[in-house]
């Protein structure tokens, strides 16, 4: 049996390959992801606590569920 891929022309046509991607043009958006995962973990875990940057308690609002989620306590 032939187990070529027919394209709709009925000619073989060969399936994509993926291609890796070179660890320099990767480590940028790793670094600036692993940056954002980390003001993000502020922001829930820190911020309306001895650390804080903004007054008020609307971050504390905005990230109250999240805080209880991941184990924080803030009350």
């Amino acid at each position: 049996m032939n187990d070529a891929v027919l394209d709709h022309a009925g000619q073989s046509a060969q399936p994509a390959q993926p291609t890796p991607i070179p660890l320099r043009e990767l480590l940028p958006w790793v670094i600036f992801g692993g940056l954002l995962l980390l003001l993000a973990l502020y922001f829930i875990g820190a911020e309306q606590g001895a650390t804080s940057l903004i007054p008020g308690m609307y971050v504390h609002e905005f990230v109250h569920d999240g805080r209880h989620l991941l184990g924080f306590p803030c009350h």
